[in-house]
């Protein structure tokens, strides 16, 4: 994710995104910038921006300008047959985001899931002060325990983390592949040590968990090696129904278990 309007300005946006596609890894601009367009009357020139730089994906929101999540969705079922949609429910002011309850956050979200969107991104800004989150950086806990027990399905829930105690507080409460944003690119790694019971806060709760290590030939001379993390029986699904499909160059090598 481009946040907010850095595309716009980012320097060697095509270098970016080219590295991207190189790795076959999707991208799309931020919530703001579609905002920006839509209240400049401009939508139909966002579809072009988001065009002329091959992006496949879009994020539609209404954090800062006055527009009715039915219009929101609108916009969704507009943008559906030609973009993945990721939607966005709460407001970037702390004082909005308090005044909307539990409740409407759930109508909001299961409005733009029915209009198309394939992901809903759930508020929490980069500072992990609004949204979800209270003023003083405190999570919503009954608002997250009520969106979860509405039904929605936490697949399609991304919920904003960006601090560690946020990552710590859904890897615990939702698992491993829980959905995060707005992780602050020096803590991927550090994400991902939680995701993995290799960090403090979790190791406890991850005790059940295997770690394999999938060493492959990646060339001659260069072996490649995978990280597996799950129960055992997941691995060896995997590796029936996948490896059959890898070339020679692929082949799996060893296996190792740690921990």
């Amino acid at each position: 994710k481009f946040g907010w309007g850095t595309a716009v300005v980012t320097a060697g946006l095509q270098a970016k995104i080219d590295v991207l596609a190189a790795n076959e890894i999707g991208f799309y601009f931020g919530g703001t910038l579609f905002e920006k367009y839509v209240l400049q009357g401009r939508f139909d020139d966002y579809r072009k921006f988001c065009d002329a730089w091959s992006c496949r994906h879009v994020e539609v929101s209404n954090g800062t300008i006055t527009l009715s999540n039915s219009e929101k969705a609108s916009y969704i079922r507009k943008l559906t047959d030609d973009f993945t949609v990721i939607s966005e429910v709460g407001y970037k002011d702390p004082g909005r985001s308090e005044q909307l309850p539990p409740r409407i956050w759930a109508e909001y979200i299961a409005e733009d899931l029915a209009a198309g969107a394939s992901l809903v991104t759930l508020e929490a800004r980069e500072s992990g002060r609004s949204g979800i989150c209270r003023p003083d950086g405190a999570l919503r806990f009954g608002l997250v325990e009520d969106v979860l027990a509405s039904g929605l399905g936490q697949d399609s829930l991304l919920f904003e983390a960006p601090s560690t105690t946020l990552q710590a507080y859904f890897v615990t409460r939702l698992g491993p592949d829980v959905n995060l944003g707005n992780v602050p690119a020096p803590g991927v790694i550090g994400l991902e040590t939680l995701r993995l019971g290799l960090r403090a806060e979790l190791t406890l709760q991850h005790s059940h968990t295997d770690l394999v290590l999938l060493e492959r030939r990646t060339s001659a001379a260069e072996p490649g090696i995978e990280l597996h993390e799950g129960p055992v029986h997941r691995l060896l699904h995997r590796l029936q129904h996948e490896e059959p499909a890898r070339g020679p160059s692929r082949r799996l090598q060893r296996v190792r278990f740690l921990g």
